[in-house]
């Protein structure tokens, strides 16, 4: 049995969308019982719980082969992240007890900087994990090509791609969320002992400029890309009704800066397939 967190979203999703395709059981884990209603629909055994309580979680991994983790995301978290240390909290107590026989736990790129940003809430959960005695292997994806559903309206409307990554023709490792599922459901099924680390990228590195290409040749129309000024950051997420903007100022930095990256050998990093352009296309398209 192959019990999935985050199902709902579209990570979870992919990677137990992966698994039954593989033919292989899955325990669907869902706050809601009508979310998980699709899920139960296509084969899944449902397991209710939150990822803030511990009893829960326990009853829901009891008789994993392997839990997939993949905690709520908090875009606007509290100063100190208590958020993500309760999750962790619960997820580390669940293990402890349900003792599933190995995990994967979906992390970052960029969770071992020591700089406090956005991510680090990924940085904490890894920390948790770590120490506790069950296998545990840490996915860390590049930032998601998905995030250019952001960028819809904008190359739609105005073509404009308004970019916080800059330079705009500085790449960074991306990634789509299918190839995240695709290679997680793989991790899950495969044997290894301790805490292991694999990173994953798509084909090509990609900068802003790039994603304003891929959206002019997905509508047909030119598109640019053009920086947002770093000093109006701060303002501009407060304005959207941020209270704690720093964090997610800091992780931009981070990637503009070069110092939220991929930890390993550049040659040992895995590729996935799916081009940027498909992803966007799929955007435009909803």
């Amino acid at each position: 049995m192959y019990v999935i967190t985050g199902i709902t979203g579209q990570v979870g999703g992919a990677v137990a969308s992966a698994l039954l395709q593989a033919g292989e059981p899955v325990r669907a884990v869902v706050r809601d019982a009508r979310k998980g209603a699709v899920w139960a629909a296509r084969g899944c055994e449902i397991a209710l719980a939150d990822m803030t309580d511990a009893d829960s979680l326990a009853r829901a991994f009891e008789g994993a082969q392997a839990v997939f983790i993949l905690p709520p995301p908090q875009f606007d978290p509290a100063p100190g992240f208590p958020e993500a240390r309760e999750v962790s909290d619960a997820i580390v107590a669940a293990v402890a007890r349900a003792r599933p026989r190995s995990i994967l736990c979906l992390s970052t790129i960029g969770a071992q900087a020591t700089q406090t940003n956005l991510l680090t809430q990924r940085t904490l959960l890894e920390e948790a994990l770590r120490e506790q005695a069950i296998p545990v292997t840490f996915l860390r994806p590049g930032w998601f090509m998905e995030n250019c559903a952001w960028d819809v309206e904008g190359a739609r409307n105005e073509g404009i791609v308004h970019s916080f990554l800059q330079p705009l023709d500085r790449a960074i490792p991306m990634i789509a969320t299918d190839d995240i599922g695709r290679l997680a459901a793989k991790l899950l099924r495969e044997t290894w002992s301790g805490a292991r680390f694999v990173e994953l990228e798509g084909p090509q590195r990609i900068s802003p400029n790039d994603i304003a290409a891929a959206f002019a040749d997905v509508l047909g129309k030119q598109v640019r890309a053009q920086a947002v000024p770093r000093d109006t950051w701060e303002g501009l997420f407060t304005s959207q009704g941020m209270k704690n903007p720093m964090p997610r100022v800091r992780m931009l930095d981070g990637f503009n800066e070069g110092w939220i990256d991929f930890e390993g050998n550049r040659d040992e990093i895995v590729k996935g397939t799916t081009p940027l352009r498909e992803v966007i296309r799929k955007l435009v398209a909803r």
